[in-house]
């Protein structure tokens, strides 16, 4: 049977992280069979965070807990999937936007021989709650790696996906973003290369709280794209 890490990358959290992983806990208990492990990645945060983080490893044999010392979320995956042992690795953010009912559907497409499974707030089938600003932004974004990258997936940057080890540890090294747009560059190199990607519609509720600057992310991965798309051969460094 295979194994599973779930990483969730946080960056001070101290509000929802407990009852988070209290929630993710009892849902991958009663609905994934194959043996899993949550690895709380901890982005250098300034608050408790990783205090609450220690104690949870401390309190449950199936939770880990591992510290960096610089913020980025495609920093805290690179250093959780390259060091796991697990055959399928995944991720979600924190605030469990994405109804985990979907969870299992991820892992069962690598299972049937897909190299990458996304979640996706605009696959057909799907339902999301979130502002006209952040939608059109989302809609934008993605209408605008297909027309750069000819790409087929839908949705690039929701925090709801899984890997084989096998794609993660042959793919990982090839991306230079540190930062959010890890999951584009990421998914832009791997049909690049033909690996099979998976899109699984999702329910996704924005949280109250994100702290996710529109204008600063979307600059920072229409640079992304540019570099991408200007000078690929870096990619293969």
């Amino acid at each position: 049977m295979n194994s599973v890490d779930v990483v969730v990358p946080v960056y001070n959290e101290e509000r929802v992280l407990a009852q988070s992983i209290a929630t993710l806990r009892q849902f991958l208990g009663q609905n994934l069979a194959q043996e899993w492990r949550i690895v709380i990645a901890d982005n250098a945060s300034t608050d408790k965070t990783w205090e609450i983080a220690q104690a949870l490893s401390q309190e449950h044999a199936d939770v880990v807990a591992i510290h960096l010392d610089e913020k980025g979320r495609g920093r805290a995956l690179r250093k959780a999937w390259l060091e796991s042992d697990a055959d399928i690795v995944s991720y979600m953010d924190v605030d469990l936007s994405t109804d985990l009912r979907a969870f299992p559907q991820l892992i069962r497409a690598i299972e049937e021989g897909y190299d990458i499974a996304i979640g996706s707030r605009l696959a057909p089938g799907s339902s999301v709650k979130r502002c006209f600003k952040r939608e059109f932004a989302s809609r934008s974004y993605n209408l605008l790696i297909r027309a750069m990258f000819r790409t087929k997936f839908s949705d690039a940057q929701c925090g709801f996906k899984a890997l084989s080890s096998k794609a993660a540890r042959e793919l990982v090294p090839l991306v230079q973003d540190q930062k959010w747009f890890f999951d584009t560059e990421l998914l832009i190199l791997a049909e690049k290369k033909g690996y099979r990607i998976k899109d699984i519609p999702v329910v996704w509720i924005e949280g109250p709280d994100s702290t996710v600057s529109i204008p600063r992310t979307a600059f920072d991965d229409l640079k992304g794209l540019l570099r991408m798309r200007f000078r690929p051969s870096t990619n293969a460094e």
